[in-house]
């Protein structure tokens, strides 16, 4: 067996894998996945475990029904989440651990900490986290919707070197193969941009929320934190064989070669704007200034509402948006400022104050 480059990585199963008939979890498929992860164990590479399928695992303890409601698949994941933690637990003679998440966990900078303080003390004793959206509980406004953009989260907040995403599929195609015989298997992606998101097609399983869309879209939250991702067929033996060889199987993103810092890709893919700030034009030139930052003088509007610390949207008034940013002041105080914007008022609130927004604590969207 080759020796492995990565260190840690971060693997996503999909529901397909884990209840291929919707009648409870299966270890038809898992067992080759819990042996790969054996594998990199034993080489010394970390592993964390994205594992979708709680919902599908469950299914089987409810009536069958064509349109289930959302009460009924909360419950389907209260129980199946269970099943599925005992299947994977069975297969380990190390310990495992559960980690449920929301988008409302993530995106709150404080729990997003707490849980990259988590994983790594899990990771420093030996436990494999095996992690799931906590479907019991979230809601519209704080559900991920799908566990491929939760793994690319996941992987970003634990700097993990590779995120290997398997599903039904061998990896992106350059058009639909279940509709084109001539599609071809495409083994590398250096850059991902609108040609790429318009080879993606729909979901090729009943089974997963996640089609070929949500795959890239979580190697674009990936890569631009420097993380090799991966596209890979879970159900093929092959596939795990190669990789232990060092080869690739699917498809490979490769990452930025300037990755964005920690905080930056934060508030670029995780983080929701809880409001926006209207600015005259661009505001390039002054971050290119002494002083740095984005004064109350050069807003325009502002929109929504938000406290200090808030993840706000920064755009221009031809509505381009420019940023995310952290809010130094709420949006009731810089309403005030925007409606006083002929006074001196904004002047001396930036001299005595401070910014409203400072240079460290924005990410430009456009240069990302």
């Amino acid at each position: 067996m080759q020796k492995l480059k990565w260190q840690r990585i971060v693997l996503k199963v999909g529901s397909a894998l884990i209840a291929p008939d919707q009648d409870g979890c299966r270890s038809r498929y898992l067992l080759t996945i819990a042996q790969f992860i054996v594998s990199c164990r034993s080489q010394g590479i970390e592993v964390i475990l994205v594992s979708s399928g709680s919902v599908a695992a469950g299914a089987h303890l409810f009536p069958k029904q064509e349109q289930r409601s959302v009460t009924m698949k909360k419950a389907m994941a209260a129980a199946g989440q269970t099943e599925m933690m005992t299947m994977w637990d069975r297969f380990f003679d190390f310990p495992s651990a559960q980690m449920l998440l929301t988008h409302g966990d993530l995106r709150d900078r404080e729990r997003y900490n707490s849980i990259r303080d988590t994983v790594f003390t899990l990771l420093e004793h030996g436990i494999l986290p095996i992690i799931n959206e906590n479907d019991t509980v979230t809601t519209d406004e704080l559900k991920v919707g799908d566990n491929d953009n939760l793994s690319a989260m996941v992987a970003a907040a634990a700097d993990a070197d590779a995120l290997m995403i398997f599903s039904d599929v061998d990896g992106l195609y350059d058009k639909n193969p279940n509709l084109h015989a001539d599609a071809v298997l495409l083994p590398e992606i250096d850059t991902i941009d609108d040609s790429i998101y318009a080879m993606a097609g729909c979901a090729t399983s009943a089974v997963g929320t996640g089609g070929m869309k949500t795959k890239i879209e979580a190697a674009e939250k990936a890569t631009s934190h420097g993380i090799t991702t991966y596209i890979l067929n879970g159900f093929k033996d092959e596939t795990f064989n190669r990789l232990l060889a060092g080869e690739n199987p699917g498809t490979i993103f490769t990452p930025y070669e300037k990755p964005m810092q920690e905080a930056v890709h934060w508030m670029t893919h995780t983080a929701n704007e809880q409001g926006e700030v209207v600015v005259e034009g661009s505001f390039d030139d002054s971050l290119a200034g002494e002083s740095g930052c984005i004064r109350g003088d050069e807003i325009v509007a502002v929109h929504g509402e938000f406290g200090v610390g808030d993840t706000i949207l920064v755009r221009s008034d031809d509505g381009t948006r420019l940023a995310k940013a952290t809010a130094n002041y709420s949006s009731c105080l810089l309403n005030f400022i925007a409606d006083n914007e002929q006074s001196d008022f904004s002047e001396k609130m930036h001299d005595s104050l401070g910014p409203v927004i400072s240079e460290k604590d924005i990410a430009l969207l456009e240069k990302s």
